[in-house]
């Protein structure tokens, strides 16, 4: 079973990323970021696109400009994930045939965003808008345009989520933080998807 869930990996570093995403995986998570504010994150999603990119959705958090873009799709990311909603990375990731997620926070921006040619929608920062916030621009956006909930989201109100309207979530400490071990990232792995699975079926 695939869930819509985009385990955020911010400050993990070469040496670790292998078997905390391993560990991801096991839990029943198949997409994972890196952000490019992590250490040496292009090398992580490299070693990850090698190790495990034929079983997940593997790629690059905090994507700003095209030129990380092509930094990203040439060590074999394939998701491309933005905090802003900036047309000419999503185009660019478009073009090159990568999943594009920017950050949207309004009509105006997620509309943007699906004439770009975004694959989905990251509202963000999920925990200022709120579920009632998505609710109204669920009202307006097209049925079959995903969103997922970012920043706010979590096992304790994934159900709250998904009523007003998420398709998914993309979730960071709540996995992971710097210096976890791979043990720790695969216990709260499966909290999260326990909650998910109850939450969205």
């Amino acid at each position: 079973m695939s869930r819509s869930i985009i385990a955020i990996l911010r400050g993990v570093t070469p040496g670790e990323v292998d078997a905390i995403a391993h560990q991801i995986l096991g839990a029943g998570i198949d997409m994972i970021e890196v952000p490019l504010n992590s250490p040496d994150p292009i090398e992580s999603i490299a070693i990850l696109a090698k190790s495990i990119g034929d079983q997940a959705l593997v790629g690059a958090g905090t994507v700003l400009d095209v030129a990380q873009v092509d930094a990203v799709k040439a060590v074999g990311g394939r998701l491309i994930v933005s905090p802003n909603c900036d047309a000419a990375v999503i185009a660019h990731s478009a073009a090159l045939g990568l999943e594009s997620w920017p950050g949207v926070f309004t009509p105006t921006e997620a509309f943007a965003a699906i004439k770009a040619g975004a694959t989905g929608l990251k509202l963000f920062p999920g925990d200022l808008a709120g579920p009632a916030g998505l609710k109204a621009m669920r009202a307006v956006l097209p049925k079959d345009c995903p969103v997922y909930a970012v920043g706010g989201a979590g096992p304790e109100n994934f159900a709250t989520w998904a009523a007003a309207g998420a398709s998914g979530f993309g979730i960071g400490s709540a996995i992971y933080k710097p210096g976890m071990g791979a043990a720790d990232v695969r216990s709260r792995a499966d909290t999260i998807v326990a909650a998910y699975d109850e939450a969205m079926t």
